[in-house]
This record gives structure tokens, sequence and C-alpha cells, in this order.
């Protein structure tokens, strides 16, 4: 349970730290936990969502959850996106690419970034039935954690003097990955009870990591904190893309 309060604590504003002592161990092993609070964060924006679409047309539902998550994580991961675009966007080096991730400061291509995700997340959701974008939402949210957690077992850390939040992520063990990919698959479940077909949306993100983990090695030689967060929006991104595809090709 200490792994699991320590996930939350990490990746969420959830004040667990206020009702129970977590050792600073656990942080370091995060990572392998990180889709179960995949489960919180796309449990609430799925609670409202559906809330909100009781009252309000989708656009507004679904701008109404995505705002619910970013103030639930404190746009944890929206934040390492935005210094993944400015990096890799404005960086020619190892060096400069580290550095500019590491500046606290948002340039052009972290905005973008941003924009283009949001564009994107609202519009795929809005393009689907309700229950639909539900089930893909809760889904894409904890398999993209558990797609994403696989760097730090791929990738070697890049920065030579440790993490800008002094917080080193150590290699899941081999029960780790089992809960991060067995928790990341479980609410993947939902997408079944729609339509069989849409399980196979799983295969986007899965090729994003991967070619994610290539690009990353040949240019940092490894992975950030930063480089985890954009991870995993892409890894989102890419899934609900794929459902909304598969979707709307079999929608007359």
């Amino acid at each position: 349970m200490k792994h699991i309060a320590a996930a939350l604590t990490f990746f969420t504003r959830i004040p667990i730290w206020k009702w129970t002592e977590i050792p600073q161990k656990y942080y370091s092993s995060v990572v392998g936990f990180w889709p179960m609070t995949g489960w919180v964060t796309g449990g609430l924006t799925t609670l409202l969502l559906w809330l909100a679409a009781q009252a309000f047309p989708m656009l507004p539902a679904v701008i109404i959850a995505l705002t619910g998550r970013i103030l639930l994580t404190g746009g944890l991961h929206e934040d390492g996106l935005a210094d993944f675009c400015d990096g890799f966007g404005g960086g020619t080096s190892k060096d400069r690419i580290l550095a500019i991730m590491k500046d606290s400061h948002i340039g052009t291509y972290g905005v973008l970034g941003l924009i283009f995700y949001s564009l994107w997340y609202v519009s795929i959701a809005m393009s689907l039935p309700l229950m639909t974008a539900v089930a893909a939402i809760i889904a894409s949210d904890a398999f993209a954690k558990a797609c994403a957690a696989q760097l730090i077992n791929l990738l070697p850390y890049s920065r030579p003097e440790g993490a800008k939040n002094r917080i080193s992520y150590e290699r899941m063990t081999i029960w780790q990955s089992l809960i991060a990919v067995s928790s990341g698959m479980l609410p993947v479940c939902l997408l079944a009870y729609i339509d069989m077909l849409l399980m196979v949306s799983i295969t986007a993100p899965i090729i994003v990591i991967s070619l994610l983990t290539l690009y990353l090695k040949h240019k940092i030689g490894g992975y950030t904190g930063d480089c985890c967060g954009a991870a995993c929006l892409l890894c989102e991104l890419s899934m609900l893309a794929a459902i909304a595809m598969i979707y709307n090709t079999q929608t007359p």
C-alpha cells in the first residue's frame, strides 16, 4: 500500500502524505504503480465527462473533464510535454536539449505542443458517443501510463547529475512490471464491452513508445522525467485516435 500511496502522492495532488507517512525510498519505485494512478485520474475524468454531458453538449463536457484531470495532476504530464517539445524542438545537441528541458520557462514549441495536444484530445473525445468516450478515456489513461513506464527499463537516465526533482526512478522489478502491465490492461477491458474490435487500439501506443524509445536513445541517449510525461500523453493521444478511427470506420 505504501507503493500505491507514494504513486498517488507523486503523480497527483491528492494529499496522501497528510494521512500516512511515506518513506522516501518508496518514491524511487513509483513508476511501476503509475498505471494504477490512471484508474484515479481516468476515473475522475470520465465521471466529470458523464456528469457534464447531462447538462452540456459534448464539447464543453470534454473541456470540463480535461480541466478536472489537469487540476488533479497539477498539469504534471502537460508540463513534461511542454518541456519535451521545447527541448527537442529547439535543441540541436544532447546538452542543449537537456538544458532547455531543465529551464522552467515555456517556449514556442511547448505552447504549440500543448495547444495541439488539447485540440486533438478534445476533438477526438467529442467525436465519440458518450459511453464510448468514457471507456476510451479511462482505458487510454491507464494503458498509456503502462507504456510510458517501460522507458525506465528500456533506457538509462540521461542526466549525469541526476533528476531535477532529486528523485531517481529505479528500474522496475519483474513483479512491478507485471503490476504495471496488468493494471494498465485492466481498464482496456471496458473497450471490449463496447466493441471487441476497439481492443486493437492498444497497438497504437505500443508503436508510439517503441518509436519514441529509439528517438530518445538517438538524441539524448536515455530518458528524463519530462520524456516520461510526454510519452504518457503521446501514447494516450495515439490510443484515443485509434479508437476514434476504428469506431468511425465501422459507423455507416
